[in-house]
């Protein structure tokens, strides 16, 4: 299974907020440049993280980004689910919709496998993956 860039994005400027640690601010610009993204597509994902609670977001001046205690314990497999959005794997209702759709079980083998893949990255916290990066610091 392949995660989209938005959520690949999504854990990676949670851990790398998680390295700062929850009291340190970081610029969205700051972060789309270590990340190598561009600034509008950090802003997207920086906007969703915080709808989800994750991290906290202030604008102006002395504004900026931090994890918040819930984006450190959350599970990476739930913050996935979240930013995945529900996608399903495959879309088979799309325009045009397969026509093996009504007798095909493919959908829910695929369907079973993600939920499985979410599950298997619930073991860990943002804190707990983030904590190599941490350690070298």
């Amino acid at each position: 299974m392949q995660l989209t860039r938005f959520t690949d994005l999504g854990l990676r400027i949670v851990m790398r907020l998680a390295v700062e640690g929850p009291n340190a601010q970081l610029h969205t610009g700051d972060l789309a440049a270590q990340l190598c993204v561009s600034y509008t597509h950090a802003t997207k994902v920086v906007a969703r993280l915080s709808e989800i609670g994750a991290i906290e977001s202030a604008r102006g001046r002395h504004g900026g980004v931090c994890i918040t205690r819930d984006g450190l314990d959350r599970r990476v497999g739930s913050l996935a689910r979240k930013l995945e959005r529900g996608d399903e794997v495959i879309d088979c209702d799309g325009d045009p919709p397969c026509p093996l759709r009504q007798s095909c079980r493919l959908r829910d083998a695929l369907h079973s496998a993600q939920e499985a893949f979410f599950t298997h990255l619930d073991q860990w916290t943002v804190a707990e993956i983030a904590r190599p990066a941490m350690e070298r610091k």
